[in-house]
């Protein structure tokens, strides 16, 4: 099945708004029948199995690009609209695609080497051009939907290959443990070309329900006004929204969210002390935890708000038809409280990298996807991350995972944020730095010092994990996707 009958298999003739919002609305059957003639569009001037580009901030435009692109049986390659010119020169030419969908705004600040661009008046002529629609044929779920490039390890994008069959997974799953319904409304703060932004999209097309868009989450008040205007059930976040939310926003704790029956965050690990922070404001809101890579199509574990209490710091367990794994660097499971890699197998994994078969062969082995995420596991098989690989900071010979230092410095009340990272140390090898981001000074003056952060380590971690260098701000680097941004 192509991945756009099954998002609207049930919804395609609702007249029901899809879209709320101030700015823009669309409902089912509109959103349904644009597509569609964009894909008899595409069948006709380009064919199928090509890829082509997409860039634009989250809206009706690019929802409708989106899915008629993947109803057409082509590929469809969301980007990053703030995306770098040498970026973008890396990724048109891994792709060569011969047709993009962008902003008239874009067309002026990039340049693009397909044969043809078309911005959102082009594409509103075209749908009013087109009367009849034929019949789609080259429908199969192995077939390729999309690629989602990521930052890889040398500094290149790598293009993350996901199936019709791989949506399909994981959008049935993420429905599965979320229990959606056409009675949910989500607000959506994250952008559409990262892969936990399709899933919203994705999830609520197939119940049902509907969603509003926010592409401004840096004004904290339009947040809060959204979710109780338009009575809001779901918010998804990274940990950085979570955080600005709780220790930057004076008024968010203080707010009465009636409507707001769940959020769910993911894309790194959250803080304890965040957590907790959250539930205890707002006790009556369901808080998911969850886990996921984009090899992984979106998530890959989620844990269950009422084991919370019990097993805070875990990102619970794999959802349904995924297997996941803590295994050594032969496969085998580790023993409980013993560290290993997380390895993840199910229908909802990616094809693989496009257009480089050597990474794939060293992320995908013996069926599993090899994470790159280093874990443990309790005696009742919930997982609890501990650090990347490649984030672990070797201190005189020994093995320091920046998160548990993170974990201690957020606990102090007037931090908001704390990224730890290596340094080159003359005796030492490497040395650690803390950069902390603290509340606003009161009266001008700050409450939190170099050295008081250093006392308060001291009363919590061994001698040397206490980072040597300490720089304050007042102020979190945060990328397009929400996500803090590390040098």
């Amino acid at each position: 099945m192509n991945a756009f009958d099954y998002f609207f298999e049930k919804t395609y003739l609702l007249s029901k708004n899809f879209l709320l919002g101030p700015r823009e609305t669309i409902t089912y059957h509109d959103l349904h029948e644009s597509s569609i003639k964009l894909a008899a569009y595409l069948n006709d001037t380009i064919g199928v199995n090509q890829n082509i580009l997409l860039l634009a901030p989250n809206s009706v435009f690019f929802m409708v690009a989106y899915l008629g692109i993947i109803k057409s049986g082509n590929v469809v390659v969301p980007l990053n609209p703030e995306i770098e010119q040498n970026n973008l020169d890396y990724i048109q030419d891994k792709c060569q695609a011969d047709l993009t969908f962008t902003t008239s705004h874009l067309t002026a600040k990039l340049r693009f080497n397909s044969l043809l661009v078309l911005n959102e008046k082009e594409l509103e002529s075209i749908l009013q051009s087109i009367s009849t629609i034929g019949s789609f044929e080259h429908e199969t779920s192995d077939q390729l939907a999309e690629i989602i490039f990521t930052s890889g390890s040398t500094g290149e994008p790598k293009g993350v290959m996901i199936s019709h069959k791989n949506l399909i997974a994981n959008t049935g799953s993420i429905l599965e443990y979320l229990h959606l319904t056409d009675r949910d409304t989500m607000l959506v703060v994250l952008p559409f070309y990262y892969c936990y932004g399709l899933s919203l999209l994705h999830t609520h097309l197939r119940v049902g329900g509907s969603i509003v868009l926010n592409n401004m989450f840096i004004m904290l008040g339009g947040i809060i006004n959204d979710l109780k205007r338009y009575k809001c059930t779901g918010l998804a976040g990274v940990p950085t929204h979570f955080q600005i939310l709780l220790r930057k926003s004076d008024s968010f704790k203080k707010e009465n969210f009636p409507d707001l029956r769940y959020v769910t965050q993911a894309g790194g690990k959250l803080h304890n002390v965040f957590i907790s922070e959250f539930i205890e404001t707002f006790p009556h809101i369901r808080f998911y935890v969850m886990y996921g890579q984009t090899e992984a199509t979106a998530r890959l574990s989620w844990l269950p708000p009422e084991k919370l209490p019990e097993k805070i710091g875990s990102c619970g367990k794999g959802i349904p038809g995924v297997i996941l794994k803590v295994a050594d660097a032969e496969g085998n499971p580790v023993k409980p409280g013993e560290t290993g890699e997380i390895l993840a197998s199910g229908n909802n994994i990616m094809q693989g990298y496009y257009k480089d078969p050597e990474s794939t062969a060293q992320t995908i082995r013996n069926g599993w996807l090899h994470t790159g995420d280093l874990a443990t596991v309790d005696d009742e098989g919930f997982i609890y991350l501990t650090a990347r690989k490649k984030e672990i900071i070797k201190v005189g010979g020994r093995r320091v995972s920046p998160k548990e230092i993170e974990e201690v410095i957020v606990s102090m009340p007037e931090i908001i944020d704390c990224s730890i990272e290596a340094v080159y140390d003359e005796i030492l090898g490497e040395t650690m730095k803390a950069t902390v981001v603290t509340k606003e000074p009161v009266k001008g003056i700050m409450t939190v010092t170099s050295d008081s952060i250093k006392t308060w380590c001291a009363g919590r971690l061994a001698s040397y994990k206490i980072p040597q260098i300490i720089e304050l701000k007042d102020k979190i680097a945060i990328s397009a996707t929400g996500k803090k941004v590390k040098k």
